[in-house]
């Protein structure tokens, strides 16, 4: 947990060990051409996680550099949504897709990665897709990122539990009011048991995701919109507000154009093959070769 490494140079000493030891029993060095490594806020043109709000470095961290010159290998470093889509893209449900989008849904907040004609659109400074922090409520709730009224307040595992807050504050009935701890899964699991607060803290999300995928893609006009992270495995509950919401408001030339996907990968997988991905795109360095 980065959280336990108030000091990134101690974070970088602990991970460098961690990949030494993996390097050293699969081969050696002489066998690793490049590292991948994904990371949130992380940039991958500039190497470097910039002003990342969810994490306990502030300011610039060049982790790329850092990594690279603790290891004598080259190192390629990308944001979240960034190596979720590669893995999308080489293995999963983007293979053969040339122009889509990959939005990531979890506990960190909603990022996304573009592709156009196969290749990821980074924008001018590297930071293209960050629809997670685009405004769907003025001066609504407060982000990580200083504003108000971003997408990921409200489309996340800590906006979903946000919402069932506010609804319980509202005096509605429910069996969550007792819990000490509620989680994105608790409320799934309560859906399927017909607690009103959960179902109606679920169609809220997915009406928020719903408007802001349509936003995305009448502006972009991709073949596919593919959903990945750890909120999916709500289900219908999640999915089915989603959808009335994005055909509600997308624009009515695309509106049955846009394939609305939900990733076949598993969590997890999906990043370490998307960071292996990542890996072949950073020129080849080695103090080893």
């Amino acid at each position: 947990m980065t959280s336990d490494y108030p000091d990134v140079n101690d974070y970088v000493s602990a991970l460098s060990e961690k990949i030494i030891m993996l390097v050293e029993e699969n081969g050696g060095y002489e066998t690793i051409r490049s590292i991948g490594l994904s990371a949130p806020s992380a940039n991958f043109m500039t190497g470097c996680i910039e002003h990342a709000a969810n994490m306990p470095w502030k300011g610039v961290i060049p982790m790329a550099a850092m990594l690279r010159d603790r290891l004598g290998l080259a190192v390629a470093l990308a944001n979240d949504a960034h190596v979720t889509a590669l893995g999308e893209k080489a293995y999963g449900s983007a293979h053969g897709l040339k122009d889509f989008v990959v939005v990531s849904i979890s506990h960190g907040g909603l990022g996304s990665c573009i592709f156009m004609d196969g290749k990821p659109y980074l924008g001018v400074n590297g930071f293209a897709g960050e629809v997670g922090h685009s405004c769907v409520q003025v001066d609504g709730r407060e982000c990580g990122c200083g504003r108000k009224g971003c997408l990921e307040t409200y489309c996340s595992d800590r906006g979903l539990i946000q919402t069932v807050k506010e609804l319980l504050d509202e005096g509605e009935p429910s069996a969550l009011r007792d819990l000490k701890n509620i989680s994105a899964q608790t409320v799934s699991y309560y859906c399927d048991k017909g607690d009103v607060v959960s179902i109606e803290a679920f169609r809220r999300l997915g009406f928020m995701l719903g408007l802001g995928l349509a936003n995305y893609a009448s502006i972009l006009n991709p073949e596919a919109i593919i959903l990945t992270g750890d909120m999916m495995q709500a289900g219908k509950w999640l999915i089915k507000p989603m959808r009335k919401s994005f055909e509600e408001h997308v624009f009515h030339n695309i509106q049955r154009e846009t394939r609305l996907l939900v990733s076949i990968l598993k969590e997890g997988e999906r990043d370490v093959l998307g960071a292996s991905a990542l890996a072949w795109d950073v020129k080849e360095y080695s103090l080893f070769k």
